[in-house]
């Protein structure tokens, strides 16, 4: 196990490596799928930086704002029955010489910039109050301001039928739209809603459900400052990136974020140091571990335990005192109810622990 550091860190130590550029296109992308027999599309090491670009499936949403050149091609030249079984644009893989199964990938966020100032909401067919709105879909496109890092709607329409197929591209006239939510400003946090490591199964793995080698984890703290600690499952890691967003409450309730393009910097290193069962999560302040499961309850649960294996091995509590301690300090809450696989969440402060030497 490695030494806690400083306010409680994990982080090791990581010299910056070479630098990488990974633009996206139709031969650096693959749609809707994790597949450890997938191949990369490009060889790092370990404390090596890579510029990626993540590109949105929900770019047709308005493709008169959310498309470039670029994108188009990816739009255009990836077939829709090769979009499957999962909906998220990811790009990678990355083969992170010497990870190895039983080694931690650590991913340090270090920049997200939106591509393009605008994103779409979908009320979507798999949203959580789908039935309640009388099974209609219904996008919204967002402006974003990035020097006042908020977003604002600009018109929001009705959806033609059903989304069914991941990147449907929508051509909504003029007279189609509807003004909404006039006057609110959302704050805008860009992360990635979805990145992971190749699972250790045959075939492909659809990107929906989170599960232990990340996935859709949809947590909107996964930005810019934050790192986030993968258990690699196959040689090299196998690690891409997708579904950025630049906006998202704790729930994802209608089925989508505020879905937008975004230019990722990011560090990976290898750890061999410590293990750990699940997707953990650091932000400057917090620890956060997750669960997941198709119950509720259960992801709670699941929650419950690896936060319990985090403060008996890594801060060496008692498992009495840790017990205590995540009743009376430790948060829980819902990260999303709409990808399959629900999520729980569940963060403890880094400050309350005894600076270690």
């Amino acid at each position: 196990m490695a030494l806690i550091t400083q306010k409680g860190a994990l982080r090791a130590a990581a010299v910056p490596g070479n630098l990488y550029i990974l633009p996206a296109n139709p031969q650096t992308v693959h749609w809707g799928y994790f597949d450890p027999a997938l191949a990369p599309v490009l060889t790092v090491k370990s404390g090596d930086l890579i510029r990626a670009e993540a590109i949105t499936h929900h770019a047709g949403d308005a493709p008169d704002l959310m498309m470039d050149a670029a994108v188009t091609r990816i739009f255009a030249e990836i077939p829709a029955e090769d979009r499957n079984p999962g909906v998220h644009i990811m790009t990678g893989p990355l083969f992170v010489e010497d990870a190895k199964p039983g080694d931690i990938l650590e991913v340090h966020y270090l920049q997200m910039t939106p591509r393009v100032n605008f994103g779409s909401n979908l009320a979507a067919n798999w949203g959580y109050l789908y039935r309640e709105f009388g099974e209609k879909e219904r996008v919204t496109i967002y402006a974003l301001d990035p020097n006042a890092n908020y977003a604002e709607a600009l018109y929001a329409y009705d959806f033609p039928g059903k989304y069914t197929v991941p990147g449907t591209v929508t051509h909504c006239p003029e007279c189609d739209r509807q003004r909404a939510l006039e006057g609110v400003r959302i704050p805008a946090r860009p992360h990635l809603g979805t990145a992971g490591v190749a699972p250790d199964v045959r075939g492909r793995v659809s990107t929906i459900p989170p599960g232990k080698h990340g996935g859709n984890i949809d947590n909107w703290r996964i930005g810019a400052g934050a790192t986030m600690y993968y258990p690699v499952e196959v040689d090299g890691a196998l690690f891409s990136i997708g579904d950025p967003h630049v906006s998202q409450g704790d729930g994802e309730l209608s089925g989508t974020a505020i879905e937008a393009s975004l230019d990722v910097l990011f560090q990976v290193v290898v750890r061999k140091d410590f293990s750990f069962p699940s997707p953990l999560l650091e932000t400057p302040e917090y620890w956060i571990v997750h669960g997941f499961n198709e119950d509720l309850n259960v992801a709670m649960r699941n929650a419950s335990l690896d936060m319990l294996a985090l403060l008996t091995e890594q801060q060496r509590l008692s498992r009495n005192d840790a017990y205590s301690l995540m009743s009376i300090a430790a948060d829980f809450a819902v990260t999303q109810v709409v990808d399959g696989r629900q999520g729980i969440h569940v963060r403890i402060p880094r400050g309350i622990f005894p600076t270690k030497k």
